[in-house]
């Protein structure tokens, strides 16, 4: 008997499939350094001056601010000393200015002159050798 009440019940139609929520994309995080203690400051510093130092622009050191100090060729290789730090061909470095640190990266050596990149700018410093 149970399977005539069974039997007798009207069919329910499928339902159709329902397709998975999207999940919104995250949001970016945008981080922006304060140029002045009015902007903002370090929650965990908040007497330091870093945050700021390190949203002011990047000055261009002047050329006279690194200067050739010497210059060497051994067994046909080329060094040369820049503020105090030796360099060879393709070399990069750190170099202490006036203006403060600055990357250096030498590109050419030559007898009168030298070639470097600082902070992405192309420059040709002459050499003392006469």
């Amino acid at each position: 008997m149970l399977a005539l009440v069974a039997a007798a019940a009207p069919a329910i139609p499928a339902q159709p499939a329902k397709p998975a929520p999207v999940k919104p994309a995250a949001p970016h995080s945008a981080f922006i350094l304060p140029t002045s203690p009015r902007e903002g400051r370090d929650p965990f510093f908040p007497e330091s001056t870093r945050p700021f130092e390190e949203a002011a622009p990047q000055s261009t050191t002047p050329a006279k601010a690194i200067a050739v100090k010497g210059l060497s060729w051994e067994g046909g290789r080329a060094m040369v000393i820049i503020n105090n730090h030796t360099f060879a061909v393709g070399d990069e470095g750190d170099v202490l200015t006036t203006g403060g640190r600055v990357h250096l990266r030498l590109i050419e050596i030559h007898k009168d002159n030298v070639v470097v990149e600082v902070n992405g700018l192309r420059r040709e410093l002459t050499t003392n050798s006469k």
